[in-house]
């Protein structure tokens, strides 16, 4: 669909109207972040483009060096005076790459080899862009907007960073919001729901240690490869025997290490499991720790062998404030009609350092539908195919946008 008939026909406000004229400078810009993709903590291009691009927008203040390449653009609404400086919304955008390789062959590809926007990450900054110029541009509102453009999502906690960095001490938010493309959704269908949007991300390595020996003697050997194939199929049973039907989580062994491919008969003395888990909920979170942690050492040591888990929590759950879940619906209905709102959108066992955020501050975590109209587009994310649909930059810089004017309206609004 190309973005004159989106324009037409899904979307409306004046907020989208008056972005809808520079979607083509927005499209440029993201395609430009698209072909220079930079991994967290290391977004030195993009972050000055961001910058570049804030101070054309007009914007009142850009602060960086939060979490290393972060930046802050602040947009004061009208009647704006340091002396008060009125309530502050924050919007944030992500901005990293992912390890990848490219396999698309538009024009705008990938410039670096093994580095790709395959999250989306440069659409999302393109949207937070198009929001900046429109709010400096009309400053229809009463306050401050934060604009928090945000590295090191992709595994980095870059949002814990900023934080760290004074983020919320130096721009006390009342709320904040974010969002991300969603390949799966239909276009222009904004998702959210109230409570939990994205899951707890954990990584769990299993080392066990046996003895190593003969393939033709195992008797003489303690095998860490049968051990580790036990502890497979039972950390299967935490879940499905363990946990109620009711409860939602996800355990899955991703990855096993053991020996030297071409040792044919070579019992080695060590195998590491890698792996991940996924909960909504911290205390079912505990409960797969602990079972987790004492079904490997007993399977272990009923083998002959030992075993070490370790287990990080990564990212926290990515949980929505009720009434800023229902704030974000009612916004968006106002934008693209009450059917292309889902209120109650099912939770994604993907994981976002927002996370952070959401646990300092009120908010809510949406998803915006780049897919095809009637359904899915045609590569998920983090597929080596997968582009940023540029038909819903206005869409998500109006969603942005209108965000910040509905919770801090002019007085008489």
């Amino acid at each position: 669909m190309s973005g004159t008939s989106f324009t037409s026909a899904l979307a409306h406000g004046r907020a989208f109207a008056h972005i809808a004229a520079f979607h083509p400078e927005l499209t440029a810009f993201r395609r430009d972040l698209h072909a220079h993709p930079e991994l967290g903590f290391e977004e030195r291009y993009t972050s000055a483009r961001v910058i570049e691009g804030l101070k054309v927008c007009g914007v009142d203040a850009v602060h960086t060096g939060l979490g290393k390449t972060g930046v802050v653009a602040l947009v004061h609404g009208q009647g704006f005076s340091a002396a008060h400086p009125g309530r502050m919304i924050g919007l944030r955008a992500d901005m990293d790459a992912l390890p990848m390789q490219e396999a698309g062959d538009m024009a705008w590809k990938s410039s670096k080899p093994g580095l790709m926007h395959g999250c989306g990450h440069d659409g999302h900054t393109a949207m937070l862009m198009g929001a900046a110029r429109y709010l400096a541009e009309t400053r229809r509102f009463a306050g401050t907007a934060v604009l928090i453009f945000q590295p090191g999502e992709e595994g980095y906690a870059g949002a814990r960073a900023m934080m760290q960095d004074g983020l919320f001490e130096r721009f006390p938010c009342e709320k904040v919001f974010a969002q991300h493309n969603a390949p799966d959704v239909p276009l222009g269908v904004v998702g959210v729901t109230p409570g939990p949007m994205q899951a707890a991300v954990d990584r769990i390595e299993i080392r066990i240690t046996g003895k190593g020996g003969h393939g033709a003697r195992p008797h003489q050997t303690v095998d860490p490869v049968l051990v580790a194939g036990h502890i497979i199929t039972a950390a299967q049973s935490i879940v499905a025997r363990n946990l109620s039907a009711f409860d939602q989580a996800v355990l899955s062994i991703c990855s096993m290490h053991a020996g030297h491919p071409g040792a044919m008969s070579v019992i080695p003395g060590e195998a590491t499991l890698v792996g991940t888990v996924r909960t909504y909920n911290e205390a079912i979170q505990q409960q797969i720790e602990d079972r987790l942690t004492l079904l490997c050492s007993s399977i272990a040591q009923g083998l002959g062998a030992s075993a070490q888990v370790d287990y990080e929590r990564v990212y926290p759950a990515t949980v929505n404030t009720v009434a800023e879940a229902h704030f974000v619906a009612d916004v968006a209905t106002q934008l693209v009609g009450k059917d292309k709102v889902w209120r109650d959108m099912t939770p994604s066992m993907g994981g976002e350092d927002f996370s952070f955020m959401l646990q300092a501050v009120p908010g809510a975590y949406m998803r915006i539908g780049q897919g095809l109209p009637e359904g899915p587009g045609p590569h998920p994310l983090h597929n080596s195919r997968y582009d940023f649909n540029d038909d819903i930059l206005p869409l998500g810089a109006a969603l942005h946008a209108s965000l910040v004017e509905h919770a801090l309206p002019l007085p008489g609004a």
